[in-house]
């Protein structure tokens, strides 16, 4: 029987900081991991904490947080939501990443500086949130492609 199709969001901090080397060879690594076990999903990284989108077979999502949470680069790991999905959201990415740097200008709908508000005391707050900053990924880089 196939695994109901999963998607769980959550919020970590870096045990230390990365640069964009290693960045790159975190991406590399979960692109081709996700790959291998039909996982896909988004990654943010901004002063020290990740915010990561995962969605695949429950199974294989359950597994990959389990990975994560012995993980010595992450500590303070918190699932902020899980869900059931009839499709996915980010199906052209294995693991689509955004640097969230400073704008110059004004911020543009949907920017976040910190993930403060996806841990809103405030469930219903919270969960809106990540939808916004999902849709705002899905759309900046549909433009940037």
């Amino acid at each position: 029987m196939n695994s109901p199709l999963t998607s769980v969001s959550y919020v970590s901090t870096a045990a230390d900081s990365f640069d964009d080397a290693a960045l790159a060879d975190l991406l590399a690594q979960s692109r081709t991991s996700n790959h291998d076990h039909d996982l896909t999903g988004m990654l943010l990284y901004r002063r020290g904490r990740f915010f990561q989108v995962l969605e695949g077979p429950q199974d294989a999502v359950d597994e990959l947080m389990t990975k994560i949470r012995r993980d010595p680069r992450h500590t303070d790991v918190r699932v902020l939501l899980t869900e059931r999905l009839d499709e996915r959201r980010f199906s052209e990415w294995t693991m689509g990443y955004e640097p969230i740097g400073i704008p110059s200008g004004p911020a543009p709908d949907g920017f976040r500086d910190t993930f403060d508000d996806l841990e809103a005391d405030d469930e219903d707050e919270s969960i809106r949130a990540i939808r916004e900053l999902t849709v705002w990924f899905r759309a900046r880089t549909a433009v940037d492609a």
